[in-house]
């Protein structure tokens, strides 16, 4: 019977040490403090996978407030870092609304809008909606509360219109 013990275990370390290696090839590590960091890494997204799995995922409530202060003092790209790094899975319909607006917001310009950053909003935006489809922001301060009016607002301003060379255009407010 120990015998047999003796060759579980033995499998067991094998088993693991071959990972190790497979996972240093993988890693490709150049430094043994590059090892470390790629090992921490590695063990946060298969923790955040293993949320996701058992149904216990949450985002990081730290690095939203850190984006939602960036939005609000219209540093777009650096709250949708944050927001990123707060949500890595992209399952969480509220985190994802904030960057597709901080793309709304980054692009819409008085004269002209950004039609690559609306672009990437339009992509963000239907992500929300297949999120959560009656999603409805609590923001006081967004003047567009759904994802569907969000949409809407990135398709005209992706559109070449008549509109566009009105030149009373540029006292028109940003949503």
């Amino acid at each position: 019977m120990k015998e047999k013990y003796l060759q579980v275990l033995s499998i067991s370390l094998t088993v693991i040490y071959g990972t190790f290696i497979a996972w240093l090839y993988w890693a490709e590590p150049k430094t043994l403090e590059e090892v470390s960091v790629k090992a921490k890494t590695t063990i946060e997204n298969a923790a955040t996978k293993g949320q996701v799995v058992i149904g216990t995922y949450e985002i990081d409530r730290a690095k939203f407030n850190e984006g939602l202060a960036a939005f609000r003092q219209s540093n777009y790209i650096s709250a949708r870092d944050n927001f990123e790094k707060a949500d890595p899975e992209r399952r969480d319909a509220r985190t994802q609304f904030y960057i597709a607006y901080s793309f709304y917001r980054q692009g819409w310009g008085r004269f002209s809008n950004d039609d690559a950053l609306f672009r990437q909003g339009l992509e963000q935006t239907r992500r929300v909606i297949r999120l959560d489809n009656n999603f409805k922001s609590d923001d006081a301060d967004l003047l567009l509360k759904t994802p569907v009016e969000l949409e809407n607002e990135l398709e005209e301003g992706l559109k070449v219109t008549a509109s566009d060379f009105n030149p009373l255009k540029i006292v028109r407010e940003r949503k």
